[in-house]
C-alpha cells in the first residue's frame, strides 16, 4: 500500500478539527462549560484524546473556535441563501440578523463563549475567527463603508454588545428591540434580512 499523499492528510486533519469543534458546540450546548471536559468531545467526534490538545491548548481555546466556526457558518448560509442578493442594505441585515439568532437559538453556547471573551484570556484569534472577520468585512463593504477596517470593528462591538444584552442574567433585554436599534443605526428598513415580525416595536419597550 502506497503511503497517503500530503493532500490526503491534510484533508483528514482538516475534517478531524471540524468533527472536534462540531462536538464543541454541541456538548457544551447541551450540558455547559464546565459539565464538558476535553475527553467528552473527543469521544463525541469519534477521536483520541491527545488529538484535542494537538489542535488547541485548552478548553476555552477550544470553544472560541467552535463558536466561530457556527457564526460563520451562520453568516455564510444568511448571506448566501435565496434570493441570492448583491443589496449591501439587505446583506448587512442578514448578517445582523444571523448573530441575533444565534443568541436566540444557543443561548447557553453563546452566553459562555462571551463570558470566555470576557475573561482574562480575551479574544482568542483562530482560523474559523479569521474567516468570520472576512466575511463581515466584505459585507461593510458592500454595505458601502469607506473604511472597511474600522466599521467592521465597530459592527463587530455592536453585535457583541447586543448579544451580551439579550443573553444577560436577569435582565435581558428583548432581540427585537436591539435588532430595532440597530437597524436604526445602519438606516436598514425593518422588513431587510429576516424581520421576527411585520413592525417594529414601538420605542421604550
Amino acid at each position: 500500500m502506497s503511503p497517503r499523499s500530503a493532500a490526503v492528510n491534510e484533508e483528514l486533519r482538516r475534517r478531524s478539527r471540524e468533527r472536534l469543534l462540531q462536538a464543541t458546540v454541541e456538548l457544551v450546548g447541551e450540558r455547559g462549560y464546565e459539565a464538558t471536559t476535553l475527553a467528552d468531545i473527543a469521544d463525541r467526534a469519534g477521536a483520541a484524546r491527545g488529538l484535542v490538545s494537538y489542535y488547541f491548548p485548552g478548553k476555552r481555546q477550544l470553544l472560541q473556535s467552535a463558536v466561530h466556526r457556527l457564526m460563520h457558518k451562520e453568516l455564510e448560509a444568511a448571506l448566501e441563501r435565496e434570493p441570492r442578493t448583491e443589496d449591501g442594505r439587505e446583506l448587512l441585515a442578514r448578517a445582523i440578523d444571523s448573530v441575533l439568532g444565534l443568541a436566540r437559538e444557543h443561548p447557553r453556547l453563546m452566553r459562555t463563549h462571551m463570558a470566555g471573551i470576557l475573561t482574562a484570556e480575551g479574544f482568542i484569534q483562530c482560523p474559523e475567527q479569521q474567516r468570520l472577520a472576512y466575511l463581515l468585512r466584505e459585507t461593510v463593504t458592500r454595505y458601502g463603508s469607506r473604511d472597511p477596517e474600522s466599521d467592521y470593528r465597530l459592527l463587530r462591538a455592536l453585535m457583541m454588545g447586543a448579544v451580551v444584552a439579550i443573553l444577560l442574567p436577569g435582565a435581558p433585554m428583548p432581540a427585537d428591540r436591539l435588532r430595532s436599534e440597530l437597524f436604526q443605526r445602519y438606516g436598514l428598513d425593518w422588513e431587510l434580512g429576516m424581520p421576527p415580525g411585520a413592525e417594529p416595536p414601538p420605542p421604550g419597550l
